[in-house]
């Protein structure tokens, strides 16, 4: 199998050529050519497989044949090892046909371990048959930067730079990046926000010259096609567990960057019988605006109890764009010049496609806060407030009951204490045994001003000879 880029001006690039790339030299995201394609009874058939089985079935096509099958199937299983729940994802149910898939069971409590995990041990295993030490960079708004970490700490052929907003996650979150004393390890506090962050890293894979002689740069960020393709499995599992393939499910997704939700995409166009992929934000309302009224306006970021969702420059909407543009490079080249100056307008036709597809709801911290109050009393569930506005959602956006509606729940309420408290949960939401002396780990990071110069320098300093 063979990747393209987004933007059509990079020759096709092969699975290993595209983990260790990340971002295409022309700027543009890698795809595949073409995706695999699932009989509805070769799915039927995977029924009762672990989830790490299961994975196999789903990422072996992409993999092609460049990792021996034993050694892939060595990955996935060292990947989901360390979950804390016998089913990995497990599904509770919130309501009549309403089920709110938990994606939190992994090391560092959120959805971003499933491709994380992963990910980590696939540049290690990469790494070593080359003999060759590389450079991670990857910007996060709360989640990435602590799994991308977990995953990739005990690498030995890296060195890891992470960029988080200052001031802007949850103080779990930060913790669980900075207590994290690892040589190779270093976490960036940012004085911006995570489009900063997010901006200072492609453009540092765009001009990789402070890099000492012999060293790359390799991303963990969800531009790296490995992350979203290992997200592909969770619908799989999801939609088997329900009945499918023999009758549709639909899923509400709590979104900032896209990349969750497009894996939701590739799933259904890779044969898994999806009925509504709902798009849910919070304030910070871009994927929303763009689906309902044709506005990608971009406006200025608003700090939110919902952080991770606190983004306004969405990386992996350009995926879908390549799709509802017929893979055109050179139209997707010019929509993104547009995007970066600050408006970008969808055709007719494109727009209409996305339609199709896609439903999208935006709530605000109020409306978050209500959420998780109204199910704590209704159930005795505790929701995160991403996963709450993904739920609101879901239930506002629901065209038929008889249909499975999943909501992805990309975090565990622990993270994200003042948002619990201000729904009215008195307690402190408790930690996961493995996690409960966070507060009494030593913690390193650096702050940094919003320089591209400061923190390159700072990088090159810093990475291990």
């Amino acid at each position: 199998m063979k990747f393209i880029s987004t933007r059509g001006a990079t020759p096709a690039h092969s699975f290993e050529q595209v983990v260790m790339t990340g971002l295409a030299p022309d700027g543009g995201l890698f795809v595949p050519e073409a995706l695999p394609q699932f009989s509805r009874d070769e799915i039927a058939s995977w029924a009762g497989l672990s989830y790490p089985d299961l994975a196999l079935k789903v990422i072996a096509p992409f993999v092609d044949g460049e990792i021996p099958e034993a050694d892939l199937k060595e990955l996935i299983d060292r990947s989901y090892g360390n979950f804390r729940h016998e089913a990995i994802a497990p599904l509770v149910q919130s309501g009549h046909n309403e089920w709110i898939l938990e994606l939190f069971h992994g090391p560092t409590l959120a959805f971003k371990d499933f491709a994380l995990q992963f990910l980590g041990n696939l540049l290690d295993y990469i790494l070593a048959k080359r003999d060759q030490r590389v450079v991670i960079m990857g910007a996060t708004s709360g989640d990435t930067g602590s799994a991308a970490i977990e995953g990739c700490k005990q690498c030995k052929n890296l060195d890891i730079f992470i960029l988080h907003p200052h001031n802007r996650v949850s103080e779990v979150q930060r913790r669980q990046m900075t207590t994290v004393l690892a040589d190779n390890v270093h976490n960036i506090a940012l004085q911006g926000n995570f489009d900063d962050c997010q901006n200072m890293v492609k453009a540092s894979f765009a001009d990789q010259s402070f890099l000492p002689e012999g060293r790359q740069l390799a991303a963990v960020n969800s531009i790296n096609w490995a992350r979203i393709m290992a997200q592909i499995v969770y619908y799989f599992w999801a939609s088997l567990s329900l009945g499918g393939p023999h009758r549709a499910v639909s899923f509400s997704v709590p979104t900032g960057n896209f990349g969750d939700i497009f894996a939701g995409y590739l799933a259904k166009q890779m044969g898994l019988p999806i009925d509504q992929l709902v798009i849910a934000t919070n304030q910070n309302d871009i994927l929303h605006r763009c689906i309902s009224a044709n506005d990608h306006t971009t406006h200025a970021l608003q700090h939110s109890l919902a952080p991770s969702m606190d983004i306004m420059i969405s990386s992996n909407f350009e995926r879908l764009l390549f799709d509802l543009y017929d893979r055109d490079g050179a139209a997707i080249a010019g929509l993104m010049a547009e995007a970066k100056a600050g408006q970008m307008d969808l055709s007719d036709e494109a727009l209409a496609r996305a339609r199709e597809v896609f439903s999208s709801f935006r709530t605000d911290d109020t409306g978050m806060v209500d959420t998780i109050r109204q199910v704590w009393a209704d159930s005795g569930y505790l929701l995160d407030p991403h996963t709450a506005i993904g739920l609101a959602a879901a239930r506002a956006c629901r065209r038929d009951s008889t249909t499975p509606m999943v909501t992805l729940a990309t975090a565990h309420p622990a993270k994200f204490a003042d948002a619990v408290h201000a729904a009215g949960y008195q307690d402190e939401p408790e930690l996961p045994a493995h996690m409960a002396d966070l507060w009494q780990r030593e913690e390193r990071f650096t702050v940094l001003e919003q320089e591209i110069g400061a923190v390159q320098q700072f990088m090159a300093a810093n990475i291990t000879a």
